[in-house]
């Protein structure tokens, strides 16, 4: 067993933790609630709440979730809901009472909905009401008993509450009418919780906290059952990796990722809470232009991303106006950040674009780069502590350092397991060794590039193309706004590469970029066909689908 990261650790950062100083997110929250009392948690559309008020609403509704509904330990509730100050709550009370979190991706068409609630077993859901006319679809299908619906604005105040409810429902109309025999408010929930006493259940390290799905962008969506242990065993790994830059009281995060994807769920909502951060919670990234003037309004100090959202912001001509001048950290993942865009970041606000790695089934955090100015862009960084990393060959053979080969992590974020599939589980998890399906590299220093999926390489002519390479070049075109590659079926090669591209200058032409990538690539690497589209699919969180790209192209020849 190899510990890469032994060689060059970075200065500052403790290696020798203690993993067992919370026994449950129970402990973790009772110290952030007696730290921070009168510190503000969590910030949406102006409204904000304390550390105290956090801790007395959480309460309430895991009062409500016990006693009026009489859900128990080990219970499965959904939470369909983007980034609004209700998440926080019903994430932590439901926490407090050890039932299991199910986070659901509120853009989910029925379908998706009803294979992840029939798969967990949810008894409950929470659901925002824009969403609740999906939810009414498929609801027979599924063994939820108990619906909470929340409005937009139920946090927001009275007066700006009832305001941006009645625009929402009725200006922009964006609640559907939907047919729901029975349900609770969040508001009557919150109310009914008031009324009884909080008696906190007792959890143990191993039980469950999340079940969280995997995007299912490479096969069906699987429960990844995440324990107590796992999850807070890498919020202590994460701390331990950014203790030499941040401190307790002083950080302002601004949290554009959805809560219910296990990037944000973990870094900022969980980490930052530690730190006891001032979470500032954004509900539609999407609105680039909305989305800055949000931002105008603090000066931050961390944000989180992946590569199409600092992407956005670099091309919004006001993001550049901003004031950069408390920001100490971006963090990148979920997908790979491009050279181009974290260069480019780093220009305009004079702050590194910190790339990491992870995945849900490692909760999720594997790597990060360093905090003291020696981070390698183009790479993932460095095995954070207590992790170790190897990498195979097909044969399951262990590769010299310097060669591909897929990723296997082993520590104590990796899962228990998927959900009520072991086979599955068996398939990915060997003698404690998580098999990623990514492949990557390790140079001198112990940093790792992430090459690409195994699943997604190209073979053309007997030679793995990997699409990851190609997208970093024909990004750097100044003409190219983003570009995804894939592979299509060649009678002489097996496979020939694609590249799809959003353009950022209509003048550019499939001649213009054929040259370029000649310049950069070998010949069998650059792309042989070339289309352009309006827009890229992308997952909830904004990676580029590569597989529907691929399933448009073999559909219709679209691109």
């Amino acid at each position: 067993m190899r510990k890469f990261w032994t060689k060059n650790y970075p200065s500052g950062v403790n290696n020798s933790l203690n993993l067992n100083q919370y026994n449950s997110f129970v402990d973790l929250f009772n110290e952030g609630f007696k730290k921070y009392p009168n510190d503000i948690a969590f910030e949406n559309m102006g409204k904000s709440i304390t550390f105290k008020e956090l801790d007395e609403l959480t309460k309430s509704f895991s009062n409500f979730l016990t006693h009026e509904l009489n859900l128990k330990k080990g219970d499965r509730i959904a939470i369909q809901s983007p980034n609004v100050l209700q998440y926080p709550v019903a994430l932590f009370g439901a926490i407090r009472s050890g039932i299991i979190v199910v986070n659901t991706n509120p853009l989910y068409t029925p379908d998706e909905m009803r294979h992840q609630f029939k798969d967990s077993g949810c008894k409950a859901i929470l659901i925002l009401s824009n969403f609740a006319y999906n939810l009414e679809k498929i609801i027979e299908d599924t063994a939820i008993e108990h619906v909470i619906i929340s409005d937009m604005g139920d946090m927001l105040g009275t007066v700006k509450g009832a305001l941006i409810n009645f625009v929402v429902k009725y200006v922009k109309k964006m609640v559907p009418n939907y047919s729901i025999d029975s349900f609770y408010s969040f508001k009557k929930a919150i109310s009914i919780g008031k009324k009884h006493t909080y008696n906190q259940v007792e959890i143990q390290p191993n039980d469950i906290a999340f079940l969280q799905y995997t995007g299912g962008t490479t096969g069906v969506s699987k429960g990844a059952m995440l324990s107590h242990k796992n999850v807070i065993s890498n919020v202590i790994q994460v701390s331990a990796w950014m203790d030499i830059l941040l401190e307790e009281r002083k950080e302002i995060v601004i949290t554009a990722l959805p809560l219910y994807h296990i990037f944000a769920l973990v870094c900022n909502a969980l980490v930052m809470f530690k730190y006891g951060a001032r979470n500032i919670l954004i509900t539609n990234p999407r609105d680039m232009d909305g989305f800055v003037k949000e931002l105008s309004n603090y000066k931050f100090s961390i944000i989180t991303g992946v590569n199409t959202l600092f992407n956005g912001l670099l091309n919004n001509k006001k993001f550049h106006d901003l004031d950069f001048s408390e920001l100490k950290v971006a963090f990148g993942g979920g997908m790979a950040v491009q050279d181009v865009v974290a260069n480019q970041w780093k220009d305009v606000t004079g702050c590194p674009l910190v790339e990491g790695y992870g995945l849900t089934e490692t909760s999720p955090v594997v790597t990060i780069n360093p905090l003291d100015g020696t981070n390698k862009i183009g790479t993932i960084g460095l095995p954070i502590p207590e992790t170790d990393i190897k990498f195979i060959d097909d044969k399951n053979k262990e590769v010299p350092k310097g060669e591909r080969g897929e990723i296997c992590v082993k520590g104590p974020q990796v899962m228990e397991g998927y959900w009520e599939r072991k086979k599955e589980t068996d398939e990915i998890i060997k003698d404690g060794w998580l098999y990623t399906g990514d492949i990557g590299v390790i140079d001198d220093d112990g940093f790792i590039k992430i090459v690409d999926r195994k699943k997604e390489m190209v073979l053309v002519s007997g030679f793995n193309v990997f699409p990851n390479e190609v997208e970093h070049v024909i990004s750097s075109h100044p003409k190219v706004l983003e570009v995804g590659v894939i592979g299509v079926p060649d009678k002489k090669t097996t496979e020939a590469v694609k590249a799809v591209i959003v353009k950022k200058d209509d003048s550019l032409t499939e001649e213009e970029i054929k040259s370029f990538c000649k310049e950069k690539l070998t010949n069998y690497k650059c792309p042989k066909h070339v289309g352009f589209t309006d827009e890229l699919p992308k997952s909830n969180v904004g990676k580029i689908l590569r597989r529907i790209i691929k399933e448009k192209d073999l559909e219709s020849n679209s691109y």
